[in-house]
């Protein structure tokens, strides 16, 4: 039986944490009087982690042969490391309270992902309706948390950041193990995996696709505040981007069966190019930013879809914790912590504008290299709901 709910609701929590944090948290940061580099530097952690810990985790999973007890410490861990941010408001110790979250909390995803595709056993079509309870959770999070910061004071997110976390810790212990993927001699090796022309083009697009976002995670809520727009509409505008992202979530197999993974993914990249330039240039226009906002639908919910689907793929049965590892970790790891340390230091060099600017750069890139290097799909494509 698919223990959809529970499933559900991890996803719901551990998105809801992300619509709490990334929106509100820089501007707690802000608040302290931190400087853009040294906001960047601290979120940029969240991505640095993302590099090292999923595949310390997936190789630890794949030795113990389970993945549910490492979910379980790392939700208990990551908890702990946010208590810190209660007791401290220096740079040092912030950094330590995010080295120590960030660390555990990037472990979670790679491994719950691998999980949920072994639930749902030849029907990874059912992945987006359980996925986009992870969306909801964040529309709820980024929008109540932005109405309440009208009336409350900036720190108070701490508190509604924390529970959202303790609601992680409470699915961690409800989600079920799967059974592991059967070890057949005939699975190709990881390195023969990684050879692959395919394999590589989508890999280092991904890595782009996450650096051109660098600028959007770490300074879209204070580019959004600057310009004057009010807290609850900064919440509202991260709603849209979510909202747009459920609807193709729904929509993707019916999308996956149409048009394949690879035409889904340079749709995205194209995208990636319009959605940030808009933002960079377009900020005084409140009909510009809903318009870029709407491509969040593109940009991340087509494009993740249809990239965990095809390292589901490409890497079968027991490499499976590894690929989504490897994909977490080049992606979200080493590419966000390049947009995002790059924005940093761009900011206030040579302004928003050119800075989101780079982030189309960005997009181009990974949309050449996916373009040239995912000739043929090597595999077939299409999939049933």
């Amino acid at each position: 039986m698919l223990p959809y709910w529970r499933l559900s609701g991890y996803y719901f929590f551990y998105f809801a944490f992300i619509g709490a944090f990334s929106p509100y948290f820089t501007l707690y940061l802000q608040s302290l009087a931190f400087s853009a580099a040294d906001i960047a530097i601290l979120m940029s952690l969240m991505q640095v982690m993302r590099i090292l810990a999923p595949n310390l985790w997936g190789w630890l999973a794949d030795r113990l042969g389970a993945r549910m007890p490492i979910v379980r410490v790392s939700a208990l861990a990551s908890l702990a490391g946010f208590a810190v941010f209660f007791q401290t408001t220096s740079f040092a110790g912030i950094f330590v309270g995010m080295a120590v979250m960030a660390f555990f909390w990037s472990a979670a995803l790679p491994l719950i992902e691998g999980l949920t595709f072994a639930h749902l056993a030849g029907q990874p079509g059912r992945y987006g309706k359980i996925r986009l309870w992870g969306s909801v959770g964040f529309i709820v999070a980024v929008l109540g948390i932005g109405h309440a910061l009208t009336w409350l004071p900036v720190d108070s997110q701490l508190a509604m950041t924390a529970a959202l976390l303790a609601g992680i810790v409470v699915f961690a212990l409800c989600v079920p193990e799967a059974p592991r993927p059967p070890h057949h001699h005939d699975t190709p090796g990881l390195s023969a995996v990684l050879r692959r022309r395919e394999v590589k083009a989508l890999l280092c697009g991904a890595f782009f696709m996450s650096a051109a976002h660098g600028a959007l995670y770490v300074f879209y809520s204070i580019l959004l505040v600057d310009a004057g727009y009010s807290k609850a509409l900064v919440g509202w505008m991260w709603t849209l981007g979510v909202v747009a992202e459920i609807g193709v979530f729904m929509l993707m197999p019916r999308l996956t069966r149409r048009f394949g993974l690879r035409r889904i993914l340079l749709a995205a990249f194209v995208a990636a190019v319009l959605r940030f330039a808009m933002i960079g240039w377009g900020v005084s226009s409140l009909e510009v930013l809903v318009l870029a906002q709407l491509l969040h639908g593109a940009t991340f919910g087509a494009y993740h879809a249809a990239a965990i689907a095809a390292v589901n793929r490409w890497f079968p049965g027991r490499l499976q914790s590894r690929g989504q590892a490897l994909y977490g970790s080049l992606s979200f790891g080493a590419g966000g912590m390049l947009g995002g340390l790059i924005s940093g230091y761009t900011w206030d060099w040579i302004g928003a504008a050119w800075t989101f600017t780079l982030g189309s750069v960005f997009g181009l890139i990974g949309l050449i290299w996916v373009w040239r290097g995912w000739r043929t799909d090597g595999f077939q494509e299409t999939e049933h709901a």
